[in-house]
């Protein structure tokens, strides 16, 4: 049964919402004015009138810049859902989607684009099938002020201030490895007895020797006999049964030659940013891709 529409709590005043949600992504309400083609008090009367309308301070002054409250940080993610459906379904509803062209470059790592960019690049050739996508597959991180990618898609947030970042996800890993590996040197039942494994190491084990070391697993240039700069080759050398690795939930679980040992084992977690730059406002192409690209990498 359809759930009932609650119409009566939906009372606030979409361009209100438009300049809260402007405000928090460009940091003042000079630059949100700007983004938006308004004056500077134009868009501060928006502001406040929401925040009378909820009841709640939205920002504070920090220095010369605004930060967001727990209020603001509470709405900020339900608003910036909000602000990419209004997109897409202005976009459908004109037509303008199928319209869109020209070419928008994405990087990610390797792996996320081998492994699961592609059925969203499916999705994204029946909305707008004009648009040329070039991915730039890259593990190490593209800059995207000299304009190497129109989006990137990272685990740590950029500090550039001309950059747009988005926080899409708070993603979980495990350690993975093949059946074949499995019953070859039997499965770890503790983390103290990984030190008896292979492990295939991403780029320099012993970068991965550190970023293991606080989850109290111990381990040595000796566990890392087999390693690649490509994550898609170390992720073939796994499935291929010659060693285990971290990897992240989404992709374990869609492989079928391997399984998540450990099971019990908290999940090792890391963030999923969005970043483009300012032109984000005013491309209707990067527009589309990065609203569509969070609201996919969101699930």
């Amino acid at each position: 049964m359809q759930k009932c529409m609650n119409w009566q709590a939906i009372s606030f005043d979409w361009n209100r919402v438009r300049a809260f949600l402007a405000t928090a992504e460009e940091g003042s309400f000079s630059a949100a004015a700007r983004a938006l083609g308004q004056t500077q008090p134009t868009l501060g009367r928006q502001v406040a009138a929401l925040e009378d309308e909820l009841g709640v301070t939205l920002f504070e002054r920090v220095g010369r810049s605004l930060a967001l409250t727990d209020a603001g940080v509470e709405l900020i993610e339900h608003v910036r859902t909000m602000g990419e459906a209004a997109s897409r379904i202005s976009l459908t509803a004109s037509g303008q989607s199928q319209a869109i062209e020209g070419r928008v470059r994405i990087t990610a790592s390797d792996v996320l684009s081998a492994y699961q960019l592609p059925p969203f690049l499916a999705r994204l050739r029946e909305i707008a099938p004009q648009l040329e996508i070039d991915v730039v597959a890259a593990n190490d991180i593209r800059d995207l002020q000299r304009r190497e990618a129109d989006i990137a898609i990272r685990h740590v947030r950029p500090e550039q201030p001309d950059l747009i970042a988005r926080l899409v996800k708070e993603a979980t890993a495990h350690f993975y490895a093949a059946r074949s590996y499995l019953e070859r040197r039997g499965e770890p039942d503790s983390i103290e007895s990984l030190t008896e494994h292979d492990f295939i190491g991403f780029g320099d084990p012993s970068r991965m020797i550190e970023h293991l070391r606080p989850l109290g697993i111990t381990l040595s240039k000796d566990n890392f006999r087999l390693s690649s700069q490509s994550g898609v080759v170390a992720w073939e050398m796994v499935r291929h049964g010659l060693g285990l690795t971290v990897m992240s939930d989404d992709l374990g679980a869609a492989t079928q030659e391997v399984e998540r040992i450990l099971p019990d084992m908290e999940p090792i977690v890391f963030p999923i940013w969005l970043t483009t730059h300012r032109e984000l406002h005013t491309s209707r192409r990067i527009r589309l891709v990065f609203d569509e690209l969070a609201a996919f990498l969101s699930t």
